[in-house]
């Protein structure tokens, strides 16, 4: 059965496909798990195929796909982990203040596992604007939050990323090798 508007099967792969494997890769950086992100990802499609005749042709399908993929993965953390994302305690704010030097050289398995131990509100930010390039506005309508949240979340988890790579450039010492700007953290490496 095909949506509301007559979309045909063929202008929907044109227009969604062509995001398959970013959606997949920030789905795997948010949720840490390959056979979950398959499954969202999948439903992320199904979903968007559903409401495909709300699409309007012409616009940001990329960042259109991106929004259903972060309110899945919403209910995704809401179903199956049900405890509060944000810890906003004094000890959290206290870890923030402190901002250690960047290291200079990362290898690319450092950076991953540092983005991996952050909070998945700031791995979503980062992810979105350092990876997928989406400007602030973008990322505040993907994420359904105001653009200052964006910005917070964006200062926030850059510096516990920046404290996380200090921790494993101290464990790590002999991986540094490959150096990589944290501001701009590629996928594809």
């Amino acid at each position: 059965m095909l949506a509301h508007n007559s979309v045909t099967p063929e202008e929907f792969e044109l227009a969604a496909l062509p995001h398959l494997n970013k959606l997949f890769k920030a789905a795997v950086r948010m949720t840490g798990n390959q056979a979950e992100s398959e499954d969202l990802v999948q439903e992320v499609y199904l979903q968007a195929w559903k409401s495909f005749y709300r699409f309007e042709m012409g616009t940001n399908c990329h960042a259109w796909l991106f929004k259903i993929l972060s309110n899945k993965i919403k209910h995704y953390y809401r179903k199956n982990y049900r405890f509060k994302l944000v810890n906003d305690s004094e000890k959290a704010l206290a870890c923030l203040a402190y901002t250690p030097p960047v290291p200079q050289n990362l290898c690319d398995e450092s950076l991953l596992a540092s983005l991996g131990n952050l909070p998945s509100v700031y791995r979503e930010a980062i992810m979105l604007a350092d990876v997928e390039e989406f400007s602030y506005k973008e990322i505040g309508v993907i994420l359904d939050v105001p653009i200052g949240t964006v910005m917070s979340r964006l200062s926030r988890g850059r510096k516990l990323l920046r404290s996380e790579l200090e921790k494993c450039r101290e464990v790590h010492p002999a991986e540094q090798v490959a150096p990589r700007n944290i501001n701009k953290i590629s996928a594809y490496h």
